[in-house]
């Protein structure tokens, strides 16, 4: 497996999770990583990313809420995620974004739900 995510679960409007994404040192150390959600009925979405320098982007329904980081020695990405919204219910996944040599194949996500 290249790319597992874990640390998805069922939290309460406002709350917090952080989830974890291990995979090989390969990958982590030559890509930019990114955090990528699928709510049900809706396409595949970037939340966030982060490059091998910790150069960090966010979508704006995400911005101040979520913080994306990596740890070299892990080989791990982590998004922590607070201030949990119902529409932040979805299955995530990371991956690595490039927009020319496109993702890997795709793990299984872990999913979070939240509730009111």
């Amino acid at each position: 497996v290249q790319l597992q995510a874990s640390g998805g679960g069922l939290v309460q409007a406002g709350g917090s999770l952080r989830l974890s994404c291990t995979t090989s040192g390969t990958i982590f150390r030559t890509n930019t990583m990114g955090w990528y959600r699928q709510a049900p009925g809706k396409q595949r979405e970037l939340v966030a990313s982060i490059t091998t320098d910790d150069i960090t982007n966010y979508a704006d329904s995400v911005k101040g809420r979520f913080t994306i980081s990596r740890v070299g020695a892990q080989n791990t990405v982590y998004l922590q995620m607070n201030s949990l919204k119902l529409e932040d219910t979805a299955v995530y996944y990371c991956n690595r974004y490039s927009s020319h040599y496109g993702p890997l194949t795709w793990g299984q996500g872990t999913l979070v739900t939240v509730s009111s």
